[in-house]
């Protein structure tokens, strides 16, 4: 059995997963930060104090065995979302009319699984009696607007499994019998923003990724609260990087995430949004020592193959610095770059529907960065300026038993 853990987002990530998941042989664990605050998942963290279960739901997603009686069902519920304006009594009736066994119906399916079926409906009792009482005590309403329901159930499994996102996490895992396993690489409730170079203040998660702009990002942090935008606005931008410096909180993994690390066969940092999904990840406290105490891994960075909104003019070097550069501030050593990556994948097939935003290879920069630059086509011809996930899977486990072999001669 070859251990496999990757650090990801969500939905990008699938198509990695779905590559290594075909495989026999493989377990694969899926490192992600649970910091999104957009449209429900935000009003859902808001209300509950909790992490945002967004991300965690969507690579989740892509580990439910299509061979379950439920399949169709429970692929339902991860993509049900409730109306945009939503009637709030409407939504919160028929939540109540299923957790008071008035009806097996939950947004329209019913789920053949007793189990799994009885198991929903304490979440969503849990959800509820949650609800009543925290609308009592605050005196505010919670917000089901283009709801996701299984951001309310995670909510009712946070609220069962005593406040443990983890665990939460947990309980779905083996309540779907996931191909793998998805951890939150910690369990406390930050908030992320982010300072661009040009001074301008991304007061959220959801701003990192929506509003675009040339200007790069400078830094990201992480805070016990949102900061007051007026009273920002006052300070310059000096004032301001010297507030959220001293407001940056550092956040621990959680003893499952170190041990996935340390029993990894294989560490992948996955293509994707840097500053919102990946960077969050790599400054978590334990992260990087858990790695680079992990001497017998086989440690893949994979290059993005086209440039974002988050990543504007970045060079294929870029990404390998800026991950290093965060992994760096999650310890107190001194680490080198092959102390965390052994080899990275950079991609060189333009595609002939060349898109504008190809990442540059420079090659120069790259030869001397400090880790083996593997430079092929990992591009997915079908699929202009994304990854084919076989593609990279096979690449990737031919390097492990490479790695393994030479290992055995010594």
């Amino acid at each position: 059995m070859i251990n496999i853990v990757s650090f990801n987002g969500g939905r990008g990530a699938k198509t990695l997963i779905s590559g290594f998941l075909k495989k026999e042989g493989i377990y694969y664990t899926s490192i992600v930060n649970a910091y999104d605050d957009g449209k429900s998942t935000g009003n859902i963290r808001s209300f509950f104090r909790m992490l945002g279960p967004s991300d965690i739901r969507k690579v989740q997603e892509a580990m439910i065995p299509r061979d379950l009686e439920d399949y169709d069902g429970i692929m339902h519920l991860y993509n049900f979302r409730y109306e945009e304006k939503g009637d709030r009594e409407k939504i919160l009736g028929g939540l109540t009319a299923f957790a008071t066994k008035n009806t097996n119906e939950l947004t329209g399916v019913v789920i053949k699984d007793e189990i799994v079926r009885e198991s929903l409906r304490t979440l969503v009792q849990y959800l509820l009696n949650g609800i009543e009482l925290i609308e009592k005590a605050e005196n505010k309403k919670i917000n089901l607007d283009d709801c996701s329901i299984m951001n309310l159930l995670y909510a009712g499994a946070f609220l069962y499994c005593g406040g443990d996102f983890e665990d939460a996490t947990i309980f779905f895992d083996k309540l779907f019998k996931l191909q793998g396993t998805v951890l939150p690489t910690n369990n406390e409730d930050k908030k992320l923003i982010a300072i661009r170079e040009d001074g301008t203040i991304l007061y959220s998660e959801a701003e990192i990724v929506e509003l675009r702009s040339n200007s790069r990002i400078k830094k990201i942090y992480l805070l016990d609260q949102y900061p007051d935008k007026q009273l920002v606005s006052k300070m310059d931008i000096k004032e301001a990087e010297a507030y959220f410096e001293i407001m940056n909180r550092q956040v621990s993994i959680t003893p499952k995430v170190e041990r996935s690390i340390s029993d990894a066969d294989i560490i992948i940092y996955s293509a994707g949004t840097q500053h919102s999904s990946l960077y969050p990840s790599y400054m978590t406290h334990g992260i990087t020592d858990a790695i680079a105490a992990n001497k017998k891994a086989l440690k893949v960075f994979i290059t993005n193959i086209g440039e974002d909104y988050e990543t504007p003019s970045y060079t294929a070097s870029d990404f390998i610095n800026g991950t290093v550069r965060y992994l760096k501030m999650g310890t107190q050593y001194n680490i080198s770059v092959n102390d965390v990556i052994s080899i990275a994948l950079v991609n060189n097939s333009f595609s002939s529907k060349k898109i504008e935003n190809y990442v540059p290879v420079d090659a120069e920069v790259l030869n001397n960065i400090g880790c083996k630059i593997i430079t092929d086509a990992f591009e997915d011809i079908n699929n202009p300026g994304k990854h084919n996930g076989d593609v990279l899977a096979d690449f990737i486990v031919s390097k492990y038993y490479e790695q393994l072999n030479n290992s055995s001669r010594k």
